[in-house]
């Protein structure tokens, strides 16, 4: 199992456990981060900066070392499902 900080860019990943310092948690839980919802890596930060993260419709900034405290499995990427004429017009 891998942490957050070692997740690839823009692989998708389900949060497993989250080890962050207590205060921590129930701010990461506000923005939708908790046990077994759907996170992806969009940016990172250079010289070891912050994380970029996408959890549903929100997405936030989060310091690598509090990253590395978050255990994720990776996800299989869905294929891409057929557009339909009638949803795109609509």
């Amino acid at each position: 199992m891998l942490n957050l900080a070692q997740l690839a860019l823009n692989q998708r990943a389900a949060v497993r456990l989250i080890a962050t310092a207590d205060d921590l948690v129930p701010r990461l839980s506000a923005l939708g981060l908790r046990e077994h919802c759907e996170i992806i890596v969009l940016r990172r930060g250079c010289l070891g900066g912050p994380l970029q993260l996408r959890v549903g419709n929100t997405d936030f900034m989060l310091r690598r070392a509090d990253a590395a405290l978050i255990q994720v499995a990776i996800m299989e990427s869905a294929p891409a499902a057929p557009l339909d004429t009638a949803e795109v017009l609509a």
